[in-house]
């Protein structure tokens, strides 16, 4: 039984690569008229991944085998070898359920959010092309593979980020989200050739393999060969990737833009793929950004400076996608401190059940969005009477985001903050701040938005309802694993130690009364029915103008754009102008008519001339010819 499974094993991961691929193309050449068939098409292939993904999970939980690897050579060159291959263990098996999983409910939620769209079987294509993308890098097994699949995703990401293109505001996003990734990819690209070049020191091959390279670098550190200078660039220039794709500060102005593409596609970037895709590279790269303790320490306050700043500016949002967006980029900001602190256990632990309730919440608000046709907060409310279902899964999405206990999020925000406690006391102090903020602005949200008295809605006429079973079941699922992943041991699973870490109940009491504490000054604030303006606004004064502008980055990466734009345009100005045309191609010119000039007086149509200049010929061929005898 084992043999056959085994053998049944090798396929298995390029069917989950590939099911959402063949889709896309499907859905391009046959239906792109046929709405129903494209939206079919491409659940079926998310669910054929989702189902083998299942398979490899229980495959690994049942039998002793170690991580399964596959590849072949795709490109030989001297001294260059290329392969295209899998890597299958606990980290990529967990990363392919998220993705898979969370992506199946997105996908069943799009068919009826979708539904009427002019561009429906675009959307399901691109979002199928997305899913590939994201598999891709779960499973690669070498840099260059997992960069080819991460330039995927921002590809897939332009398209769908800037789905209804008409609108300049959903282009410009899409083009934002592109062109800073593009700047993070550049350090990303350099530090896997860094990668490359480091493995091949002691005198052995050069590779691109996880598995070879998380053997080699630790072996070279330890005799001496690769110095701390070597290791450091190299993690800090493969940290450049996730600071794009997960965006950490200062480049995370993309993702609340991203907001502009449709709501099931913010949730599938914000839950279980793009922005997951930073921590999980970090991950799966943690063999290197281990062996370099201040690369860590500076990943570590990277994500603990973006936790806090995410969450401020979080608190004075009304558009209630932007407040999940900021929510999100403060999540990131705690995996990737867990990992800076050197936790990569809890990151993952974090990212796996921030991608339920993450997805939840999406989906919850998009299901708003769907029949109020509006985001801003302050024009919904009385969603708990009208839409229960998607007011009772968006509560409880949202205590899971807060840590409240018993919910998914307390067990693994605790873990982050308890490996802060032991590490850093001062992100673990930023850590439980923002853990306040978190449940604060929530609190906000769904008192105004979901619990709040029902406003004049102008485009529903009061006449909204709650979901279809369609978008209603992804919400239903989503909200079950909210509550229950807690307890189904993730970190036990990802981890080789016999037994999970105990609760720190000092930290664990802290962390619950600090989001208890939000939820009670949230709901003091906005928990009068009668609230109409935002206090916040009042009460932060000057500091509220800041926040609104986002701490005016977006004003400096633009200045700072202008002004190297400028002073490089005018030095290729410069350089066009004198160089190129005036000595390039005015003095080919000049030279040109310099020698035609010369040329053209030897051709005067004088037979007397031609014989004269024939005749100095000939002397000068004869003095010549004399001259080399003696």
């Amino acid at each position: 039984m084992v043999d056959q499974l085994l053998d049944s094993i090798p396929p298995a991961p390029w069917i989950i690569l590939f099911s959402p691929f063949v889709a896309c193309i499907l859905i391009v050449l046959f239906s792109l008229k046929r709405p129903r068939l494209a939206s079919t098409l491409a659940l079926t292939g998310i669910l054929i991944s989702l189902t083998l993904s299942v398979f490899l999970f229980w495959f690994d939980i049942t039998t002793t085998f170690g991580p399964a690897e596959s590849s072949f050579r795709w490109l030989q060159i001297a001294g260059l070898s290329i392969d295209f291959g899998y890597l299958c263990d606990p980290l990529s098996t967990l990363m392919l359920l998220i993705v898979t999983g969370v992506g199946s409910c997105i996908f069943l939620y799009s068919t009826s959010y979708m539904r009427g769209d002019e561009s429906y079987p675009r959307y399901f294509a691109s979002l199928s092309l997305f899913a590939f993308s994201m598999i891709g890098i779960v499973i690669a097994n070498n840099f260059l593979m997992l960069f080819i699949f991460w330039e995927l995703v921002a590809v897939s990401s332009y398209l769908l980020i800037g789905f209804w293109f008409q609108k300049p505001s959903a282009a410009d996003a899409g083009n934002k989200a592109f062109i800073v990734n593009r700047v993070a990819d550049f350090g990303f690209v350099l530090g896997i050739f860094s990668v490359w070049v480091m493995s091949g020191m002691g005198g052995g091959e050069r590779t691109f393999n996880f598995t070879e390279l998380s053997d080699i670098l630790p072996a070279l550190a330890s005799q001496g060969i690769l110095s701390h200078k070597h290791l450091f660039a190299a993690a800090l220039l493969i940290f450049c990737g996730a600071v794009g794709k997960s965006a950490q500060f200062p480049l995370y102005i993309w993702l609340p833009d991203a907001m502009e593409g449709p709501t099931p596609v913010s949730a599938l970037i914000h839950a279980a793929t793009m922005v997951a895709a930073g921590v999980y590279l970090l991950s799966r790269s943690f063999f290197l950004i281990s062996l370099s303790p201040a690369a860590m320490n500076i990943i570590a306050n990277i994500g603990g400076i973006t936790a806090l700043l995410a969450a401020l500016l979080a608190v004075v949002q009304n558009d209630i996608k932007k407040i999940l967006a900021y929510s999100t980029i403060s999540q990131l900001g705690y995996m990737v401190m867990a990992l800076g602190l050197g936790g990569m256990v809890p990151g993952m632990y974090h990212l796996t059940t921030h991608a339920f309730f993450k997805a939840l919440l999406f989906l919850g608000a998009g299901a708003m969005i769907h029949s109020l046709h509006t985001q801003d907060i302050w024009e919904m409310g009385g969603i708990l009477r009208k839409m229960p279902a998607t007011a009772v899964t968006f509560i409880i999405g949202t205590l899971a985001l807060c840590g409240v206990f018993p919910l998914s999020g307390f067990f693994s925000k605790d873990e982050i903050l308890a490996l802060a406690f032991e590490r850093n006391r001062v992100l673990y102090a930023v850590g439980i701040f923002t853990a306040g903020l978190t449940a604060f602005y929530m609190t906000r949200a769904v008192w105004v938005a979901v619990l709040g008295h029902e406003k004049a809605h102008k485009n529903s006429h009061g006449h909204f309802h709650d979901a279809p079973w369609v978008m209603k079941t992804p919400l239903l699922i989503l909200a079950g694993f909210s509550a229950i992943a807690g307890f189904i041991g993730i970190p036990r699973y990802l981890s080789s130690h016999a037994h999970e870490a105990p609760l720190n109940m000092a930290v664990a009491l802290t962390s619950t009364v600090t989001a208890l504490a939000g939820i009670a000054l949230g709901t003091f604030i906005y928990g009068k029915s009668k609230v109409k303006e935002d206090p916040v606004k009042k009460a932060l004064g000057g500091v509220y103008e800041i926040l609104i502008k986002k701490y005016y980055l977006d004003e400096f990466f633009i200045a700072l754009a202008n002004v190297f734009q400028k002073s490089l345009a005018g030095l290729l100005f410069w350089f066009d102008g004198k160089v190129i045309m005036e000595k390039g191609v005015g003095g080919a010119a000049f030279l040109t008519a310099k020698f035609s000039s010369a040329l053209r007086r030897l051709q005067t149509g004088n037979l007397q001339n031609y014989a004269l200049m024939s005749g100095i010929g000939l002397i000068g061929f004869i003095f010549f010819a004399l001259m080399n005898r003696r």
